[in-house]
């Protein structure tokens, strides 16, 4: 719409400025007023909006109904790092920037950051989800305010100590989402990337009895004898 409109507008201007130059005998026009015209270019303008806004309301719509999800993420923001919960799966774990990218940050490490892959960009936990469905994220923070950002996944949404904040996605295509916290949180705001790996839901399912049984496990074997 915007081009379209901007087409028109500069081509009568350009038009008119080629055309209508005083070199070329151009004479002014007499008038002061033209209902007509005022009529048009008021109506056109109205229309157009009116066109645009029912799509735009029902998209807006849509990105705010979290109604329904076929998974539910709460995430933490920390200094400096995120806490990923799946709901109601029993399945919890914090995700920091990773080891490589760790070292490779560090004054005086003597490793070079271009020979790091994904600098900066990598997690040691990544946020696994399920292709096709649903996710539901509830978005907090323990300390100050973080805000949880993935381009990728068309999703920017701040999490407020106090507050829960909440937004949804789906990927349709399974791959790897990189993002990173984008509200300055404090001396490492730059080292807490996020990683979401959008794998198939039977690949997912897997994934999901694993974690539980490891988190058992661990359980398990930290009671007391």
């Amino acid at each position: 719409w915007c081009v379209a409109i901007a087409v028109v507008v500069f081509g009568a201007m350009i038009y008119s400025l080629i055309n209508h130059r005083k070199s070329k005998g151009a004479v002014p026009a007499q008038f002061s007023h033209s209902m007509t015209a005022e009529v048009i270019w008021t109506a056109i303008p109205v229309v157009i909006l009116l066109i645009m806004a029912v799509p735009s309301a029902e998209l807006l719509i849509k990105l705010e109904d979290t109604r329904d999800p076929d998974l539910t993420v709460v995430v933490t923001g920390y200094q400096w790092k995120w806490h990923y919960s799946y709901q109601d799966e029993d399945v919890a774990f914090f995700s920091t920037l990773s080891r490589p990218s760790m070292a490779a940050r560090r004054r005086g490490s003597g490793i070079d950051p271009e020979t790091v892959e994904n600098y900066l960009l990598e997690v040691d936990n990544r946020l696994i989800v399920p292709r096709g469905a649903k996710v539901r994220m509830l978005l907090t923070a323990s300390d100050v305010i973080h805000s949880w950002w993935v381009p990728e996944l068309a999703i920017k949404k701040d999490a407020i100590p106090g507050f829960m904040n909440e937004t949804w996605f789906k990927a349709d295509v399974a791959g790897v989402y990189r993002g990173q916290c984008a509200e300055l949180c404090g001396m490492d705001h730059g080292y807490m990337p996020i990683v979401v790996e959008v794998i198939e839901p039977d690949a997912f399912q897997t994934w999901l009895d694993n974690q539980k049984g490891d988190a058992a496990s661990t359980a398990t074997n930290g009671e007391p004898q």
